[in-house]
């Protein structure tokens, strides 16, 4: 791998873990998959605890007295009713009401945030509105690096090791945990639906304890080492930017409506022409596509979908899922046919079709 590829402060844990397989999110790697079966590392994780390496959830610090401007002019949704300590899931759009990025807002106080970003540059973009605007802030990536501990025993593990404070923390805030006499963010949130928690470690040189410390104290446990996970994600209705949405698609198609206000008291970049897409009414909305009864293969490129011969859609991520003994996918679908149990057939390679129908996610 290149240097350019950044690794991470736990990446040789994961590899001493056994791990089979990268991706590259903001240039840095996530593990991909570990010696147990995406179905059996599915059934893992919503029985007992995993500890994921997301250290590639990069960090993007806006601190100063226009902090708060700043992040605002980047999403439609109104962050005036943020508290500190509250995490926020926020669209970021352009002038054209594309999606740039949909992170997680950490407010730290009035004028500290963290946006804990999927994959695109949002630190680019958030830097470029900064300095064209003449804003009083400072932009940069800090030294965090978010740890996952995922799964229905996540806050046993957790509360174990550093206090049972941690069962405290409502879903969607965040609180602090001591570990070797620093002070950690740990928040109540996570890429999967099976309960848990992100350690938003700062300073990378506490990586291999932290993780060595969850995993030794994880053992009675069942903790296995995990990344998120296909199945899990799809059936959750979780989508990932980059695969469901890029900035070709607006948040009211994704389904944000309710993170996008049009009052006049909020400015942001791009609400002229997402209220001209309100108004007119969008002509494709992102759903769930349960297909075939056989394991379908790895959705690599889009698989269209179609009414007859008329095509409405494309499978953009799949996967068999073993408690629904079916095919699970997402898809953008045109109006005409985005209501629920709309039959379709999917069009897999080498000119297999699976029939289905239209739902609403999550499965």
């Amino acid at each position: 791998m290149s240097r350019r590829i950044r690794r991470t402060p736990y990446t040789n844990n994961v590899e001493k873990l056994g791990v089979k397989g990268f991706s590259v999110v903001n240039h840095m790697l996530l593990p991909k998959a570990f010696e147990a079966s995406v179905e059996e590392d599915y059934w893992h994780l919503k029985e007992h605890v995993q500890i994921w390496d997301v250290s590639c959830q990069r960090q993007v610090e806006i601190i100063g007295p226009d902090a708060s401007k700043l992040v605002q002019l980047m999403t439609p949704r109104d962050i005036s009713g943020c508290h500190i300590g509250q995490c926020m899931y926020i669209p970021i759009i352009d002038s054209d009401a594309g999606l740039v990025n949909d992170p997680v807002l950490l407010k730290l106080n009035d004028n500290h945030f963290w946006l804990s970003i999927a994959d695109s540059d949002v630190l680019l973009y958030a830097k470029g509105i900064a300095i064209g605007k003449c804003f009083d802030v400072c932009v940069e990536e800090p030294d965090v690096y978010p740890l996952a501990i995922q799964g229905p025993k996540a806050e046993a593990l957790l509360s174990n090791i550093f206090g049972k404070h941690v069962a405290d923390i409502k879903f969607f805030k965040f609180g602090w945990i001591d570990f070797l006499n620093t002070r950690q963010l740990i928040a109540r949130s996570g890429y999967s639906r099976q309960g848990g928690f992100e350690i938003y470690l700062k300073g990378a040189d506490l990586g291999e304890k932290l993780w060595l410390k969850i995993w030794n104290a994880g053992q009675e446990f069942n903790i296995k080492p995990g990344c998120p996970n296909l199945i899990e994600r799809i059936e959750g209705g979780l989508f990932s930017y980059g695969n469901e949405m890029t900035r070709a698609n607006n948040p009211l198609e994704i389904g944000l409506e309710k993170y996008c206000s049009f009052d006049d008291t909020i400015e942001y970049i791009g609400k002229d022409t997402l209220k001209k897409i309100a108004k007119e009414g969008v002509k494709r909305k992102l759903r769930g596509v349960i297909f075939g009864e056989n394991p379908c293969p790895t959705c690599s490129l889009p698989w269209p979908v179609k009414v007859g011969k008329v095509e409405v859609g494309a499978i953009t991520s799949a996967i068999f899922s073993p408690r629904l003994k079916a095919n699970v996918g997402l898809s953008m679908i045109d109006r005409n046919y985005w209501h629920e149990d709309q039959g379709v057939n999917v069009y897999l390679p080498d000119n297999e079709i699976m029939s289905g129908k239209v739902v609403r996610p999550p499965f």
